[in-house]
């Protein structure tokens, strides 16, 4: 297949993550049945990769397998959509949950760099997990999005390709999650400091601003050239003390914004060949 095209922008929606309860935010997708509509709506809107949080019956976060493969094949079923699932999970699970989700067969799987500060809390990422799951994922043929949330993370992320080599299919891809409480600030400067420091063979990166660092982040990863991480696990107002309506409202945005930068949404198969996802190897 062609080379993706510069002016194409991936946009990934992460719908529901682990942190808000819905008794809070009741549009939140906490059951199959809505989020298969979110990704459906969110397809349409522009999206082209889902990053999954699974909730139990009581809208609770889980690891549960059961749950996992099962929302992974209405997915598939359902839409075209990339399917990455988090093995963050939430700031409370253990590792060997974690690492246990790539056996729901995901598309793509998240793979944060490094332990930080997640608030109040710590989200524990040590470096022999990190090498654990990373392992896993080259063994099981599932593409690594390499979640960095502070600068240390990319110097991170440049031993663990030189100790370990590339993954399946050889591209590298990786995502700034920036203003977390602990983290590196959502601000252009610190973007632009990321990727200054990205290992040279990282081939895309997208961005993504928790709360009120949506727009800084979004604006300065499309005017570096970067791709987008937009949804309601990160930011949960359209503007202040506006609430968001949905998550296709959030990828929305992202188009238009991006219309404005003259670039267009790419589509889930422009998007496999952009990660080398094992689809789009069969299909070359």
């Amino acid at each position: 297949m062609p080379a993706v095209p510069p002016e194409a922008l991936l946009i990934t929606v992460a719908p529901t993550g682990a942190e808000t309860p819905k008794s809070e935010c009741p549009q939140l997708p906490t059951t199959l049945e809505e989020l298969v509509a979110t990704a459906q709506s969110c397809e349409a809107a522009g999206a082209a990769m889902i990053h999954v949080h699974v909730r139990d019956a009581g809208h609770q976060p889980t690891l549960d397998l059961g749950l996992l493969t099962e929302t992974v094949d209405a997915l598939h079923e359902m839409t075209d959509l990339i399917v990455q699932l988090s093995t963050g999970g939430s700031v409370h699970d253990p590792l060997d949950k974690r690492l246990k989700v790539l056996d729901a067969r995901p598309d793509s799987c998240s793979l944060t760099m490094g332990t930080t500060n997640f608030g109040d809390d710590v989200f524990a990422n040590p470096w022999p997990f990190v090498c654990e799951l990373y392992q896993l994922a080259q063994e099981r043929d599932v593409v690594p999005e390499f979640e960095l949330f502070d600068l240390g993370h990319a110097h991170a992320l440049g031993r663990l390709l030189e100790r370990y080599g590339p993954p399946p299919g050889g591209k590298v891809h990786c995502d700034f999650v920036m203003g977390v409480p602990g983290g590196m600030p959502g601000t252009a400067d610190a973007l632009v400091a990321g990727v200054a420091a990205l290992p040279e063979s990282v081939t895309s990166w997208s961005a993504t601003g928790i709360g009120r660092s949506t727009l800084p982040v979004m604006l300065a990863s499309l005017a570096k050239g970067g791709h987008l991480r937009v949804g309601m696990e990160d930011v949960l107002t359209i503007s202040r003390g506006v609430p968001v309506d949905s998550n296709a409202q959030l990828v929305e945005r992202a188009v238009a914004l991006a219309d404005l930068a003259q670039r267009r949404p790419m589509s889930p198969g422009e998007a496999r060949e952009l990660l080398a996802t094992a689809t789009s190897r069969r299909t070359r």
